[in-house]
């Protein structure tokens, strides 16, 4: 007969910790609630444009109407924000993007808009020239070259009618040189010394972005690439150095996007600054995870999953189109 093995004591079985719901609760590392998201949605003034984005299976370009009632949702689930990106007439987009500071623009009257419904709620916006760029670009071009200096200047514009309007976070997206010192100081020259900014800080030069830009009208519309002013997906140490040097002109938070594909990158900008780390669960991202939940080969699970691997990585925050479906979860 055999001689059992005895183990040395005291046996080291990490399982015992796994048996039950409410051991695994109790020694649980991370945990995700509705406070912990970020809500982007798409707002149309274009009639007829309404309604489910083809490759974004589940999310819609909303009315003015609609925005509202995503607000109204937002509170219900303690979403704490929603994040309003335009999609604006193709007549009205120009190279001198001057409709992007226009008061009445669709993004400037969807913040009014659920200001007006929800004031509790928090508004973020987006800060770039894309939506309103006749060549797709975030900054205003010039013979071929996106030119930097300009282009902050009229961010800065932009800005400044964004909080006029009642937005309460900022998002820089476009990647300018010097624009966060620049939108800082405008802000509070301005009287709008409460309004925060939430840095793209590090934003790469994605092949993610597909989806968004149906979402946004700027499919088709884009000339050239955005390679001389997002980050390269292979450089780690520039996408820190933009965090830094957001920070050093005034960001509040800082994001990187996208997402899950980077998040080597969020751990380290949250050790190495400690400042408030969101990332963006971007489109592509969505719909290669809604895609296979839709076709049966990964359970809805997988939403939860994706966003505990964020705080994980360190994020305080996430934006995602899953927001509200992962609220409800959570609820």
């Amino acid at each position: 007969m055999a001689t059992p093995i005895t183990p040395a004591f005291p046996a080291t079985r990490l399982r015992r910790l796994r048996r039950t719901a409410s051991l695994r609760a109790m020694v649980t590392e991370v945990n995700l609630t509705p406070a912990n998201l970020i809500w982007p949605v798409f707002v149309t003034e274009v009639e007829g444009a309404e309604g489910e984005i083809a490759s974004m299976p589940g999310v819609e370009r909303l009315t003015l109407d609609g925005v509202r009632r995503a607000a109204e949702r937002a509170a219900r689930l303690n979403i704490p924000a929603i994040c309003i990106f335009p999609h604006s007439d193709q007549a009205l987009r120009t190279e001198a993007c001057e409709r992007a500071w226009d008061p009445e623009n669709i993004g400037n009257r969807a913040i009014r808009a659920v200001k007006e419904t929800v004031p509790e709620l928090a508004v973020m916006t987006d800060i770039a020239l894309d939506p309103y760029n006749a060549n797709g670009h975030d900054g205003l071009v010039v013979d071929g070259e996106i030119l930097n200096d300009e282009t902050v200047e009229a961010l800065v514009k932009m800005a400044l009618a964004q909080a006029e309007a009642g937005a309460d976070i900022l998002g820089p997206s476009d990647m300018m040189d010097g624009r966060i010192a620049a939108l800082r100081g405008a802000l509070e020259d301005a009287g709008h010394k409460d309004v925060a900014i939430l840095s793209y800080a590090a934003k790469f030069a994605s092949a993610f972005y597909g989806p968004f830009r149906d979402a946004v009208g700027a499919s088709g519309r884009l000339v050239g690439d955005k390679k001389t002013y997002q980050v390269n997906p292979a450089n780690r140490a520039e996408a820190l150095r933009c965090v830094a040097r957001d920070l050093s002109e005034g960001a509040d938070m800082v994001m990187v996007k996208p997402g899950m594909p980077y998040l080597d990158i969020c751990r380290e900008v949250k050790d190495r600054f400690d400042a408030p780390t969101f990332a963006y669960q971007v489109s592509g991202e969505y719909a290669m995870l809604e895609g296979a939940i839709r076709n049966g080969w990964l359970s809805r699970d997988v939403m939860l999953e994706s966003l505990l691997s964020f705080r994980r990585a360190g994020c305080d925050g996430v934006l995602s189109y899953f927001a509200p479906a992962v609220a409800e979860i959570l609820a």
